[in-house]
C-alpha cells in the first residue's frame, strides 16, 4: 500500500489519544519521522511537514524555557501545517493550551510511553514494511533449509505437486499460487500469502487442501525472505543446459536482483530432491564456498600440469 490512516497505527502501537475527538483518518504515505525542533526555534523554511511528528523530553524541555506567548505562538504555527499526528514519547503533558491548539486545527494527538528513540525506530520499522513497494507473482513460495525458495513456472508443470513433496520432507509452505512480495529497504523481498489462500494448496485433481489442518501447524510459515527463485520448464531434448553450474542467472523483481535456477522438468526427474539440493547448493554459496566454481578451479590446475608434463 501507499499509505496507511492514523487510526491504524493507534490500534497497532497501543498508542494513547489525547484528542479522541478529532478523527485519525489523515494519510501516512512515508516511513519518515520528524522531530520539528528547530521547528519549535522558529525554523519552518524547510519542514517534512507530511510525516508523523515526535515531540520527546528534549524538545518539551525547550519549549519551557519560552516565555507563554512565544510558546504558544511557535506550537500554533506547527500546528498550522498539515501533519498526519502528533506523538509525545514517555508519558509526557502538554499543556492545556497547547492541547487547545491541536483541536483547533484538527491535529490527533498522541501519547506513547516508550522513549523517543525506541518509538521512532519502532514506528519506522513498521511503516517501512506497511508502506513497502508491492508486486504480486505466480508460483510457490516455500522454506526450505531457511532458504527462501520461489518456484514459478507455467501452469500445470508441477509447481504445487512438488511443494506438497517438500513439505513431506519437513519443508514449510508460505504460499500457493499467488504470493505478495513487499521491498522492505533496498535489497530485502519478503514474500507472503494473501490472506484468502493463506496456507491453502491446490493439486489439481484433488483440489483445495488445507496444510495446516492435514500437515500441522509445523508445515507452514506467514513469510519469509525470498533468496532462490527455482524456474521449472518443461525438458527440450534441443536445449543445451548447465551442467557444471558456473553459469549464474537472476530474476528481477521490484529492482531487486534474486539468483534463478532453471529446472528442466521430465518423468522420472525428482524435482522435490532437485530443489532441495539447489537450497542447499544456494546456502553453501551465501557462506563462502561455490563447488562449480571450485572444480573449474581444480581443473585449469589439472589442466595446466599436463601441459607441464607434454613440455
Amino acid at each position: 500500500m501507499d499509505h496507511i490512516s492514523v487510526d491504524q497505527v493507534i490500534r497497532d502501537h497501543q498508542l494513547v489519544d489525547l484528542t479522541p475527538e478529532i478523527p485519525g483518518t489523515a494519510l501516512i504515505t512515508t516511513n519518515d519521522i520528524n522531530r520539528p525542533g528547530i521547528q519549535l526555534a522558529g525554523f519552518f523554511d524547510i519542514f517534512a511537514f507530511e510525516r508523523i511528528q515526535i515531540l520527546g523530553k528534549v524538545e518539551l524541555y525547550y519549549l519551557q524555557t519560552l516565555d507563554k506567548e512565544t510558546c504558544t505562538k511557535r506550537f500554533e504555527k506547527l500546528l498550522s501545517y498539515p501533519i498526519p499526528c502528533l506523538i509525545i514519547s514517555r508519558n509526557l503533558a502538554l499543556s492545556p493550551e497547547m492541547v487547545d491548539v491541536a483541536r483547533r486545527h484538527q491535529v490527533k494527538l498522541l501519547g506513547s510511553s516508550m522513549n523517543t528513540t525506541k518509538l521512532i525506530t519502532r514506528l519506522s520499522n513498521y511503516l517501512e514494511y506497511h508502506l513497502a513497494e508491492t508486486a504480486r507473482v505466480h508460483g510457490v513460495l516455500m522454506d526450505i533449509y531457511g532458504v527462501g525458495v520461489l518456484i514459478t513456472g507455467k501452469s500445470g508443470i508441477g509447481k504445487s505437486e512438488t511443494a506438497v513433496e517438500l513439505i513431506k520432507r519437513n519443508h514449510l509452505l508460505v504460499a500457493d499460487d499467488t504470493v505478495e512480495i513487499k521491498k522492505v529497504g533496498h535489497e530485502l523481498l519478503l514474500g507472503y500469502a494473501p490472506e484468502l489462500t493463506r496456507h491453502m494448496i491446490e493439486v489439481r485433481g484433488i483440489g483445495i487442501m488445507d496444510v495446516k489442518s492435514l500437515f500441522g501447524v509445523g508445515a507452514i510459515k506467514n513469510r519469509t525472505e525470498i533468496d532462490l527463485v527455482i524456474h521449472l520448464e518443461e525438458w527440450d531434448n534441443d536445449k543445451d543446459y548447465d551442467r557444471l553450474g558456473l553459469d549464474e542467472n537472476y530474476r528481477t523483481i521490484l529492482e531487486v536482483k534474486i539468483e534463478e535456477v532453471k529446472v528442466p522438468v521430465k518423468p522420472a526427474r525428482n524435482i522435490a530432491l532437485i530443489i532441495e539440493v539447489a537450497a542447499r547448493n544456494h546456502r553453501q554459496k551465501m557462506m563462502g564456498y561455490n563447488a562449480a566454481q571450485a572444480f573449474n578451479d581444480r581443473l585449469i590446475d589439472y589442466l595446466d600440469e599436463e601441459y607441464r608434463d607434454l613440455r
